[in-house]
């Protein structure tokens, strides 16, 4: 008998496993985010709160759930931070990385655009619009903002057009690239936004995706964002060559050639 009730408990676990899991697939529990309340889960799955516990025992043994002492549980980092680490430094090492990011970038955001214009709901365009407008409101402030936090608000909205895809394996690859990515968005952030022509450049393009995606318009929200994309690598890369420019007509000029 005791037999019988403990393969009922493991699947009665695994169930409750499995349907968290599938809430963090589906990007609506993130890396790092507390989970909520014992109570809110309880209702929102159906289930008795022993159950929940016997689900959360499951996925803290799988790694995917973490809980730290006095904090409460969070979906854990998903991605081997040991195995991650030495990479992340060998890209975030080497310049040329800039550019080979944004090449995938162009492929999964002009991709994630089309699914989001298709697929996309009522509600994701609410969150969409929501970022879009944060982003706008930022860039019309009279005192500079931060350009971190204009990166953060940029890497937000392309995020929101992901999500909206509804592709949790897209959604998932882009979100393992946040530290790169955000090292990009940085980068065009803090070297274009200071100069008028380009940051012009930047906001009409970011309303021409918004637009197309919320339109439902997949090819013109494709195109949208790899033109956004390949723009941001072109600026970059012409400041580039005029930065080896100036180095070279200043040594030349101090008599080093």
């Amino acid at each position: 008998m005791d037999g019988q009730l403990g393969v009922a408990r493991r699947q009665v676990s695994d169930v409750v496993a499995e349907r968290i899991e599938r809430l963090i697939v589906d990007g609506v529990l993130k890396v790092g985010q507390p989970l909520p309340s014992e109570r809110r889960l309880c209702e929102k799955l159906g289930i008795s709160r022993s159950a929940l516990r016997e689900g959360l025992k499951v996925l803290r043994g799988r790694g995917i759930i973490e809980t730290a002492q006095g904090r409460d549980s969070r979906v854990a980092k998903l991605s081997g931070e040991r195995d991650a680490s030495p990479l992340m430094h060998l890209f975030n090492s080497q310049p040329r990385t800039l550019y080979d990011l944004l090449e995938v970038r162009g492929l999964l955001e002009g991709e994630s655009a089309r699914l989001a214009a298709l697929r996309g709901t009522d509600a994701d365009f609410v969150l969409l619009t929501r970022r879009y407008e944060e982003m706008l409101a930022a860039h019309a402030q009279e005192n500079p903002v931060d350009p971190r936090e204009h990166a953060r608000l940029d890497h937000a909205f392309h995020l929101a057009i992901c999500e909206a895809s509804h592709n949790p394996v897209l959604v998932h690859t882009l979100q393992s690239l946040t530290d790169l990515m955000l090292s990009t968005v940085f980068a065009s952030v803090n070297n274009l936004y200071h100069r008028p022509a380009q940051k012009r450049q930047i906001d009409r393009q970011h309303s021409r995706l918004y637009h197309a995606v919320i339109e439902r318009l997949p090819e013109q929200a494709q195109r949208a964002a790899r033109d956004h994309i390949h723009s941001i690598r072109d600026n970059l890369q012409e400041i580039e060559q005029e930065e080896q420019r100036l180095v070279r007509a200043t040594m030349r000029l101090e008599g080093w050639a």
